[in-house]
């Protein structure tokens, strides 16, 4: 479970810096080639080295963006423990009252 978590983590950090969009973006680029270049990690090479400078502006929102994602699953986490502790109670407050 601590490797999950450890996954989770580097996931939402390749998430948070723009990582898998970029490379997202660069394999599709690759894909999207009519004539596939004879080496395709130059290609990957030449496209991400490319990549001009991003918007500070849009750097914030994306982490934004993520941290809100990050705040929402919290949420659901806590919407789902409360749900269960509302099951449980309504049990014992429906077995109490049957006795």
């Amino acid at each position: 479970q601590a490797a999950d978590s450890k996954r989770e983590q580097f996931r939402r950090y390749l998430e948070k810096s723009g990582v898998l969009d970029t490379l997202t973006k660069v394999l599709v680029a690759l894909y999207e080639e009519p004539e596939k270049p004879n080496s395709a990690l130059d290609f990957l090479k030449h496209h991400l080295g490319a990549s001009a400078p991003e918007n500070p502006e849009i750097e914030a929102l994306r982490l934004e963006v993520a941290e809100m994602k990050e705040k929402y699953e919290a949420v659901l986490e806590e919407n789902k423990k409360l749900k269960t502790k509302v099951t449980v109670y309504s049990a014992f407050l429906g077995s109490s009252v049957s006795h």
